[in-house]
């Protein structure tokens, strides 16, 4: 045996075991568990739980389950570590989220700007450390804002201060609850346990891929508000911030559309779209930067193709659910990528500002609607639009303008087949794939014609390589719709290593809006990470 010991392990991961679909999960124990006795460890001192569930497509004629099982014991273990590398057997920790607490004293409470999961996540951790944070939005409850999105489908009626990206939840609310992200911190466990003490379903612990379904997630995002009130918290609607101000007595005032707020911390989660902020911090002498970032359009296929493209003959298997792809193509001089995967789900209106269209993607947690569709998107690197910040704002707020009117300026979206738009020509109407943004609003345009002549190329080079990795991508009937820009943030507010703005100590930016995230999950990491740079240097206010 090696002297080199792992002592008092947190876990160990057994991973890539492989199962037919027919084969009863519970197997996956019984060889974790055999593993374990090769690796020198009795399995009677282990106790195994999944970890993480994926499918395994490759082979169309062999559909496999892929598990990590994790296992734990009561008392440390004694473990050799070359013996476990040879086995592939990893030591895991999962840290819990354990807040220090500074001495600095707070004046009066903290403020949350933004209700996104990383407002959410940061205003959460407050509370319940007795900061008694207030949070704020420019948005509404979830009820009014389902209600305000309702008539926007049915109307083209735009509420420019509450709508898909602003409100409860943030835009993350309308997009599916998709939690994938590519970021690795202890953390993320942390952050599905929250969701599921909040209603979310227990299967997105294990899934490699987890999502809650925006049917679900309404509710989670409205207990979590409620839950934030009960510890204290302060719950503040169509409250929209206009401007800071810095006090001599080192404290700041919000100046918002509800009136003024002392603080004496901001954390400033307004998410990706809240433009106007950009531009008042910008006018305030805030260090932001231009950023690089992806704009295309949403890409609607029969989710029965993709689902048989993808799984063969076991398609529709109940093991396997809607089928799911990510694509990108990096051999241009410009990466293409699909983005925001919705099976069986449906193109959203995204619109947050009078005169544009913007589209989203989105699906219910049975993911059982008729189509499914994801983003195709082109990097927009900063050279292309004068590398300031309101440049960048601006070229994504050009396009918007664009379709807004080449589809009519009532807010439908300009739709194309996807066969007419490869060939450069306006075709016909969509028959087959029928277009789900806002019920069938749409109107038929060429996408080409509002669309850069770098992003339309890139398109078109994406969609040829896309359908030789899956077959029929590049289906002549599949419908596009136009466009998507909102793919992330096109500046950063500049912060620094304690989290805060560079030259304003009292302002925390965070999440996807501050250039610093990117989806619910690294999204509402960030949150956790300001909120906790926030608590190691106040103390609570008393």
């Amino acid at each position: 045996m090696s002297n080199k010991f792992v002592g008092a392990a947190t876990g160990l991961l057994f991973s890539g075991i492989s199962l037919s679909l027919e084969t009863d999960e519970s197997e996956v124990f019984g060889i974790a568990a055999s593993e374990a006795r090769r690796a020198g460890i009795n399995p009677a001192r282990l106790r195994f739980r999944v970890y993480k569930k994926s499918v395994d497509a490759r082979k169309k004629n062999n559909i496999r389950l892929v598990y990590s099982v994790a296992a734990y014991s009561d008392e440390p273990l004694k473990l050799d570590a070359e013996r476990l590398s040879r086995r592939g057997i990893k030591v895991i920790s999962e840290d819990g989220v354990v807040p220090r607490i500074g001495a600095e004293p707070m004046q009066s409470r903290p403020l949350v700007v933004g209700m996104g999961p990383a407002g959410l996540f940061a205003a959460l951790l407050l509370a319940e450390n007795g900061y008694s944070p207030i949070i704020i939005d420019r948005g509404d409850c979830i009820a009014n804002r389902c209600a305000v999105n309702k008539r926007f489908i049915e109307l083209g009626e735009l509420d420019s201060e509450c709508n898909i990206q602003f409100g409860a939840g943030g835009a993350g609310t309308f997009s599916d609850g998709k939690l994938m992200t590519r970021i690795n911190d202890s953390r993320i466990s942390y952050i599905l346990e929250r969701f599921c003490e909040f209603g979310a379903p227990e299967a997105i612990m294990t899934s490699a891929k987890p999502h809650i379904g925006t049917d679900i997630l309404v509710d989670v995002v409205d207990r979590m508000l409620s839950h934030i009130e009960k510890m204290g918290g302060e719950v503040i609607y169509r409250c929209r911030l206009d401007g800071i101000r810095e006090n001599k007595d080192k404290t700041l005032t919000a100046l918002t559309s509800r009136g003024e707020i002392e603080c004496s911390a901001l954390i400033l989660a307004t998410g990706h779209s809240a433009r106007d902020t950009y531009k008042m911090l910008i006018d305030s002498g805030y260090a932001i930067a231009p950023k690089d970032f992806s704009v295309g359009v949403r890409v609607e296929h029969l989710r029965e193709n993709i689902d048989r493209a993808l799984y063969g003959d076991f398609a529709g298997h109940p093991a396997l659910g809607a089928a799911e792809y990510h694509l990108s193509d990096t051999k241009g001089e410009r990466g293409v990528y699909t983005f925001c995967m919705c099976p069986g789900g449906q193109i959203v209106a995204g619109a947050s500002e009078e005169g544009g269209v913007v589209v989203n993607g989105m699906s219910n947690y049975a993911r059982d609607g008729v189509n499914s569709n994801s983003a195709v998107a082109v990097s927009v690197n900063k050279k292309d639009y004068g590398a300031t910040p309101e440049g960048a704002i601006e070229f994504q707020r050009s396009i918007e303008r664009a379709a807004f009117v080449v589809a009519g300026s009532d807010y439908r979206a300009p739709v194309q087949t996807l066969g007419a738009f490869m060939r450069g020509e306006l075709g016909a109407e969509p028959s087959e794939v029928l277009p789900t943004y806002r019920d069938g609003r749409v109107s038929l345009c060429r996408l080409d014609t509002l669309l850069p002549d770098f992003v339309s190329a890139g398109l078109r080079r994406g969609f040829v390589s896309f359908d030789r990795k899956l077959s029929g991508f590049a289906s002549d009937s599949a419908v596009l719709t136009g466009v998507e820009t909102r793919t992330s943030a096109p500046v950063r507010i500049l912060r620094t290593e304690d989290m805060t703005a560079l030259g304003h100590a009292l302002v925390y930016p965070c999440g996807e809006g501050a250039g610093y995230a990117g989806g619910i999950t690294s999204s509402a990491v960030d949150g956790l990470r300001t909120a906790l740079a926030l608590m190691e240097r106040f103390a609570p206010l008393r």
